[in-house]
């Protein structure tokens, strides 16, 4: 599968980019053993290609500038966790759940699932999609086979606290769930401030679980200008601007989400949550950062908001932040990915960048899973 495929070497000349060679990918080995991913379309490299659902893209012209064309990535190329990987120093992308098999889940997992989002009912008009709750069920089994492994469940606790674990969720429980009134009865339940509130609350039980099946170092990505999207744009926007409504929910969101991982690194001594302010990195001045175009997606879109079938796309795709209705180009990817791994300002990763919680090292405590 070409989730798994060895890493190209790749040469940017972008300023804004850090080296791609870190320390430890010189010496031959990644920054931490392994890489446990979440998320929703933002991060799936291939999970939703099973199953029974209108969110998959395995087919042209997605994966365009991917080596082996469509994967089920939601991009032109790679996504922010696949840059990520390469920064960590991975030789291998990590593999998607529904194909991860033998020693190579010890590398890591991504379980994300394009359409999901933290509760059980988003996205469940495009058919079937892994939900968080699914997702961590999955994580679970995983758990099983690296303990079956390994030989004991001490010391399949001792590798998985030494991983890095990526959380992405919440943004499809608002634009798959909450502004959909015609098949989600979320918004008649919640004011949109009350939302972000019970939304988090769930979202903490969640996360709560995954620390308790080992996860140590935890990155928590917060939702991006989700009214600023060419979809959102066309759909809620008024004159060709970005939707106030959208952005100002996934601010409620962002504040719920900075609140928790607060929280979290308070009572939890014995591990480190760091929250990725990608509203913050989306609000970049990009046009300064060479992108032309912002408001338009690269490919001809049909009516859900994905690239048409075998479509010619645009020529100029690095100048593009977003490749369809929804989803940013590799280019911005690498921008964001760059931003999340190495940041000196606080305004973007909090409270340090991914590189630093990857250097963190804690005791074990052996307990049950």
């Amino acid at each position: 599968m070409a989730c798994v495929m060895k890493l190209l070497v790749v040469v940017i000349s972008l300023s804004w980019v850090p080296s791609m060679q870190h320390s430890s990918s010189v010496l031959g080995e990644p920054e931490v053993p392994c890489f446990f991913i979440f998320g929703d379309s933002l991060a799936d490299c291939g999970n939703n290609n099973v199953l029974n659902t209108t969110a998959k893209v395995n087919y042209e012209p997605y994966g365009i500038d991917f080596p082996y064309g469509p994967t089920g990535r939601f991009c032109n190329g790679r996504t922010t966790v696949d840059i990520l990987t390469e920064l960590l120093g991975f030789e291998n992308y990590i593999p998607p759940f529904a194909y991860a098999n033998g020693s190579a889940i010890l590398r890591g997992v991504n379980y994300a699932s394009g359409g999901s989002g933290i509760r059980r009912e988003t996205g469940m008009t495009t058919g079937t999609v892994l939900s968080m709750g699914k997702q961590l069920k999955n994580h679970r089994k995983t758990i099983m086979r690296i303990v079956s492994m390994l030989g004991k469940k001490s010391l399949a606790r001792k590798y998985l606290n030494k991983c890095l674990y990526s959380v992405g969720m919440g943004s499809n429980d608002y634009i798959n769930n909450y502004f959909l009134p015609q098949y989600y009865n979320t918004s008649q339940e919640y004011t949109v401030e009350e939302y972000a509130v019970v939304l988090v609350e769930q979202y903490s039980r969640q996360i709560l679980r995954l620390y308790e099946y080992g996860a140590k170092k935890v990155v928590l990505g917060g939702l991006g200008l989700l009214g600023c999207t060419p979809a959102a744009i066309a759909s809620y926007g008024t004159n060709g601007s970005c939707s106030e409504e959208l952005n100002y929910a996934a601010q409620l969101f962002n504040q719920q989400l900075l609140s928790l991982v607060d929280q979290l690194n308070s009572n939890l001594t014995d591990a480190k949550f760091v929250y990725i302010n990608n509203y913050e990195i989306g609000s970049a001045n990009t046009a300064a950062l060479g992108f032309t175009v912002s408001d338009a997606a690269c490919c001809t879109l049909n009516s859900g908001g994905l690239c048409e079938v075998d479509t010619t796309p645009c020529q100029n795709r690095a100048d593009y932040v977003f490749w369809d209705g929804y989803h940013p180009t590799e280019a911005f990817n690498m921008y964001s990915a760059s931003k999340s791994y190495s940041s000196d300002e606080s305004a973007d990763t909090y409270p340090m960048d991914v590189s630093h919680l990857a250097e963190l090292e804690f005791n074990p405590v052996v307990a049950e899973m």
